[in-house]
């Protein structure tokens, strides 16, 4: 029985360890000198360089806080466009009834099915006719598709949430003369919030930690975001900084890292919430 007992805990310790080592090792890598990080595979460093954080900081000509400047400016701007957007269009998915409505769910359902790196490059190609690729402000093509409601995931899951709504809220603020407008306002709108919060949380992780679309549309040094700036410690010959690499990885990870812990209670609840239980 006490075996029993023990069994979960310890299997569950061993799941954490295997997940957690790259992190652990990632970080006590960002300690180590580059031919200790290429010599010794332990954890902890024979011998500590925390200059490679100071190193990382100021290797280029622009600062790496620059870069995670430019993160949490495409990141903020993405969470607050898909926040707006998603959620007009769960509303009315959800709640509005116009010709085609279950056809066109289906088609919105069916863009989850579609790779992201198949739509690269006709995405590149049109963003490009319109002048955004090398314009003035090169973060369009990454925020202002986000303005229309394109992340299918994000509008299934606040259409979720709004079908658990009781339709009588709805129909007692249309006696009381709102429109579906003021339906939107008065009685959705604040009983979104979970939904809401869930989909900031993903969008801001998945828009920090993204790399592929921002190195594709991203040219000019002090545009770059974090994920790109760090392709910068390894040159075209080959050599590479590894230890300011991994002292900048770190201080990447941070604000995922601390976003996740300060909103994990309402992310739970939101995903609850939206009949997306497992």
């Amino acid at each position: 029985m006490t075996l029993q007992r023990l069994a979960r805990p310890l299997t569950l310790v061993l799941l954490s360890a295997v997940v957690l080592y790259p992190l652990v090792w990632m970080l006590g890598s960002s300690f180590k000198s580059p031919s200790e990080v290429l010599n010794n595979v332990a954890v902890l460093p024979e011998e500590w360089t925390p200059s490679n954080y100071t190193d990382g900081w100021s290797n280029f000509d622009v600062s790496f806080g620059r870069f995670f400047l430019n993160s949490a400016l495409v990141a903020g701007l993405t969470v607050v466009a898909n926040c707006i957007s998603c959620l007009l269009a769960a509303y009315a998915f959800a709640r509005l009834k116009f010709r085609l409505r279950g056809f066109w769910f289906a088609i919105m359902i069916g863009t989850l099915l579609l790779p992201g790196h198949v739509l690269i490059v006709p995405q590149f190609v049109m963003f490009k006719t319109f002048g955004w690729v090398g314009g003035d402000w090169p973060y369009a093509p990454l925020i202002v598709p986000q303005l229309l409601a394109t992340e299918a995931f994000f509008v299934f899951l606040m259409v979720q949430f709004m079908r658990g709504v009781p339709r009588d809220l709805d129909e007692a603020a249309t006696i009381d003369g709102c429109s579906p407008y003021g339906v939107f306002r008065h009685v959705i709108l604040p009983l979104s919030r979970p939904a809401l919060v869930s989909t900031a949380i993903f969008s801001f992780i998945w828009t920090w930690n993204d790399f592929f679309r921002q190195l594709v549309y991203l040219s000019d040094l002090e545009k770059y975001t974090a994920p790109v700036a760090l392709t910068l410690f390894i040159d075209s010959s080959g050599q590479s900084s590894v230890g300011p690499m991994f002292a900048m990885s770190v201080l990447s990870l941070a604000p995922v890292f601390l976003f996740f812990v300060a909103f994990q209670r309402m992310l739970v609840e939101g995903i609850n919430t939206s009949g997306l239980k497992g």
